[in-house]
């Protein structure tokens, strides 16, 4: 009896979860001002409770993060990465 009464309410979950994405789509993207003032607090180095609030615009934030990612492009990308190795007895990287 009980199974009688799931099946429904089943079809009606299937049902509904087909049409959600149709329904989740949108035409129109919120578009965000590039010049729009944007504060983050950012976590010091070394501390779990410092923390330093940094004010930029969107655009600003997007070049920076930029920056970071091609110095950790050029980093992994150079063949002996951040520290060169010197030619020493033990053949030790110096930085």
């Amino acid at each position: 009896m009980i199974l009688r009464s799931i099946y429904p309410l089943i079809a009606l979950l299937v049902g509904g979860l087909v049409t959600m994405p149709a329904a989740a789509e949108s035409p129109s993207k919120k578009v965000r001002d590039p010049n729009e003032k944007v504060c983050e607090d950012v976590q010091m180095l070394g501390s779990r409770l410092a923390v330093k609030r940094f004010c930029a615009t969107r655009a600003e934030w997007a070049e920076m993060r930029q920056r970071d990612r091609d110095v950790v492009d050029q980093t992994q990308r150079s063949p002996n990465g951040p520290c060169q190795t010197v030619n020493t007895h033990s053949g030790a990287a110096v930085c």
